[in-house]
């Protein structure tokens, strides 16, 4: 299995709009768009490098696991993601192959995408999500 390119990394924040200063007027880069993603607790605001994306995610609650990632390991990177075709079936190989995961079916995520993610236990400490375009 070989995904189709790198999705977007994730970035864990404390402060959506202090954060999208640096990466507009450091980076030159422009925020084309913030979501809610009110059933994973976050806030995101995406940035387009070539084909990848940065996604900058702002707890919305204590109890998101964002919240939990930043009181135990501060803000910084929470995850890559992969574009994949079939996401179920690649969901269901690797779970084959021995890899603990997170989510054992698709479900939705930010910009609309059909996601799950692997445990990082069974991926060298890298929290991995798989990215499906259900409109592909």
């Amino acid at each position: 299995m070989i995904p189709n390119y790198i999705e977007h990394i994730g970035i864990a924040v404390k402060n959506l709009e202090e954060s999208i200063k640096y990466y507009e007027n450091i980076l030159g880069m422009k925020c084309y768009s913030i979501e809610d993603v009110v059933d994973q607790k976050v806030r995101t605001a995406f940035f387009k490098v070539g084909q990848t994306k940065i996604e900058l995610l702002e707890p919305t609650s204590e109890e998101s696991t964002i919240a939990k990632f930043i009181e135990k390991k501060g803000e910084g990177v929470h995850h890559i993601a992969f574009s994949v075709d079939n996401l179920s079936e690649k969901l269901k190989l690797v779970e084959e192959k021995g890899v603990a995961l997170i989510d054992k079916n698709a479900r939705k995520g930010a910009e609309g995408l059909n996601i799950g993610f692997l445990h990082p236990k069974s991926t060298g400490g890298v929290l991995t999500e798989f990215c499906e375009n259900p409109n592909k």
